[in-house]
């Protein structure tokens, strides 16, 4: 694409080089051919300026040097030094930009010398034409950097634009978490109250109890409205992406271990309790976060080993790696770390983590399951 751009330059100069041949009567080129072929050396690499410039400076200025050295006289060709020197300030590091400026200035000196008139206002000439040449070029090239920097700052801006959006969404979808959270808990309360009450009173006095069975039946009816509405704002916004998928638990344990990123083994023991949902997504999140951390931090070759043991009424979940243990540099007040206290404390239990006396890092949890007998 670049070289295609560049043809229109190419031919332009070659067709300019036939009728100056025609007019010219120095005949050092050894005919027409010598002159075309003189020119083409000095154009065709024009072609390919954009994505070497610096071996397109290089072979011009080497030909220009060549037809120096055979007391050639210039010619119109030669114009692709000037444009192959831009292309060097344009394109390149600065340094070499101030090199080809040179190399152009010695040029000047060179034709100066060929055609021994040693003039100031001669070198002077030629000196403005190089330098306008070559500050065009660095101008060139800091405004395309500009430019691009604007640009780079309007797509940040925007994605900063889209970050803030992302996250007063999502303060306002936790909002609203907090009120369904409200009125669920609020509303089973009273049914539970109601019906305690008539329970009590469905022998005594059964229209008591029949006005607790309505109010038990207002109160559901009233929270399930309540809680469409509230979900119903939580899903307006599926363009997100937000995944409304089930929320994995232990029966996705095993794959979560295959699929840890080091070499991990899952081991079970006792007799299984019933988890609810949250206590299993808990024990999840927990062994997630202590895989990737080992992942993060066990240095190569760790592997880990993830075990649940249902003791009693509770479930111990131990997760241990053999990496690099306490030389890992591993915050103990890191925000996973905080994640698995936060889940592990909503369900009354408690997690420990840290190096391992032995070496390796080991994540400790327990959490209380409801419903299941001592073992």
């Amino acid at each position: 694409m670049d070289a295609l751009r560049a043809a229109p330059l190419a031919v332009f100069c070659l067709v300019l080089a036939v009728p100056y041949k025609a007019i010219s009567d120095a005949g050092l080129y050894a005919g027409m051919a010598g002159y075309l072929g003189l020119s083409a050396i000095l154009i065709v690499p024009l072609l390919w300026r954009r994505d070497w410039p610096l071996t397109v400076f290089a072979i011009i200025s080497l030909a220009s040097f060549g037809q120096w050295l055979t007391n050639n006289d210039p010619m119109p060709a030669n114009i692709a030094v000037l444009v192959a020197l831009y292309s060097v300030a344009f394109r390149c590091r600065f340094p070499w930009a101030i090199a080809a400026g040179v190399v152009a200035e010695v040029g000047v000196v060179l034709v100066i010398v060929h055609w021994q008139a040693p003039t100031f206002s001669l070198f002077f000439s030629g000196s403005i034409l190089v330098v306008t040449v070559w500050l065009t070029g660095l101008y060139a090239k800091t405004r395309s950097r500009y430019l691009e920097s604007l640009k780079e700052r309007a797509e940040r801006a925007e994605r900063e634009r889209d970050q803030q959006a992302r996250m007063a969404a999502a303060a306002e979808r936790t909002r609203i978490a907090r009120e369904l959270h409200d009125v669920v808990a609020h509303n089973v309360s009273v049914m539970v109250v109601q019906a305690d009450g008539a329970g009590y009173a469905i022998d005594s006095d059964p229209d008591q109890a029949r006005q607790a069975v309505h109010a038990i039946s207002k109160t559901g009816r009233e929270a399930l409205a309540e809680m469409r509405r509230l979900v119903g704002v939580l899903r307006e916004d599926g363009s997100d992406g937000t995944d409304y998928t089930p929320q994995p638990g232990l029966a996705q344990l095993e794959e979560l271990v295959r699929g840890a990123g080091v070499p991990a083994r899952l081991r079970v023991g006792g007799p299984p309790g019933e988890l609810p949902e949250g206590q299993q997504l808990a024990v999840y999140r927990i062994v997630q976060e202590a895989l990737t951390n080992a992942l993060k931090h066990g240095g190569p070759g760790v592997r880990a080993l993830v075990e649940l043991r249902y003791a009693g009424r509770e479930l111990v979940v131990r997760v241990t790696d053999d990496g690099r243990g306490a030389a890992a540099p591993r915050s103990p007040d890191g925000h996973g770390l905080v994640g698995m206290r936060e889940r592990v404390g909503m369900y009354g239990g408690e997690v420990a983590a840290g190096p391992r006396s032995g070496g390796g890092f080991e994540v400790l949890a327990r959490l209380p399951v409801p419903g299941t007998r001592a073992a």
